[in-house]
């Protein structure tokens, strides 16, 4: 199974220092925290994508090498993601023959190939964002709010791709959103964020039927209408 080992990853401009945290990505794994926790820029973080102005010092151990061949991004809104004037098929940068088989892997049928994105609906979209993902030889998926420009049918569904993709490809994946509920069933760990600093990490399951730290129950508060969940 791949490993990837945070140690220690602090992200600064000249005056404050925006995001200090460490923590494991060694199974499915969740990046919890309300807007301006300071997520995305983690995440931007480890797709080297920081803006100049910030500074970053980090301390990763993996048992692959990170890059652009072994990460996939599964970006926050699948409508601004791909080419409006492309075809499906000229999205892709692989053989034919794979473009089909990733299809098939997400649930899609080939005749999508031949079809603008614009003829598609916002779940297929992101079905075909996935597969693109999956055409390179990828450790860590790294998903941002992938679910949050969806309906809650293609929202669910979404959320069962990814489960099963994870397990049949044995990935790792860090699911970086707001939304708890929605990876309650999907990610075995998760970690709580608040103002650039890791208030809570642990089990999935430990931390939402026993949460330790306020803001944390709070987060689980405003997410579950209904209080059964943890049954």
């Amino acid at each position: 199974m791949y490993k990837l080992d945070i140690k220690k990853l602090k992200i600064s401009n000249n005056d404050n220092i925006l995001v200090d945290i460490s923590f494991n990505i060694n199974s499915s794994t969740a990046l919890i925290g309300e807007s301006g926790s300071g997520k995305s820029l983690t995440l931007k973080s480890l797709l080297n994508l920081l803006p100049d102005s910030l500074n970053l010092k980090k301390d990763i151990n993996s048992n692959f090498t990170l890059n652009s061949e072994t990460i996939g991004l599964i970006p926050q809104n699948p409508f601004t993601s791909l080419s409006p004037m492309t075809k499906i098929s000229k999205q892709f940068f692989c053989s034919k023959k794979k473009q089909q088989d990733l299809l098939k892997l997400v649930d899609l049928n080939d005749e999508v190939l031949n079809k603008f994105p614009s003829q598609l609906s916002g779940g297929q979209i992101q079905r075909v964002i996935i597969a693109i993902a999956l055409s390179k030889d990828i450790k860590l998926l790294l998903l941002d709010e992938p679910t949050t420009a969806l309906d809650v049918k293609n929202k669910e569904n979404i959320i069962k791709l990814v489960d099963q993709l994870v397990k049949r490809l044995n990935i790792l994946i860090l699911f970086v959103t707001h939304d708890i509920e929605s990876i309650k069933d999907l990610c075995e760990n998760i970690v709580i964020i608040n103002k650039g600093r890791i208030v809570e990490k642990g089990s999935t399951k430990e931390i939402l039927n026993k949460p330790n730290n306020d803001y944390t129950k709070k987060l689980i508060d405003s997410n579950f209408k209904n209080k059964d969940f943890r049954k």
